[in-house]
């Protein structure tokens, strides 16, 4: 009985990877979403700058980034998390078998 809960526990990262795909793909369009509602706020602009905008400051191009890339790395963990909690609720397993992220 022991020998079948290890099997069944390595394979449960296997069989979570396309879950955190799909997660990974639904926290990415939030994101991009919640980042253009964020930049019209700040801004009053319907498009955010992009590195090659010509007539687009240093200084606006790369605080776009970075409010673009803060608002990325939280949804993305706040998905991940949630995606984790579920799977160990529904499965009494951590879908990683070890200590570590997803890289």
């Amino acid at each position: 009985m022991a020998k079948k809960s290890k099997k069944a526990k390595k394979k449960l990262p296997l069989a979570y990877k396309p879950i955190g795909f799909a997660l990974g793909w639904t926290s990415g369009t939030v994101a991009g979403m919640a980042f253009q509602k964020t930049w019209k706020v700040i801004k009053k602009e319907d498009d955010a700058p992009d590195a090659l905008d010509r007539d687009r400051g240093w200084g606006e191009i790369l605080l776009a980034a970075a409010i673009q890339g803060a608002i990325f790395a939280v949804v993305r963990s706040a998905v991940d998390r949630a995606g984790a909690k579920a799977i160990e609720r529904s499965t009494g397993t951590w879908p990683v078998p070890e200590k570590g992220g997803r890289d």
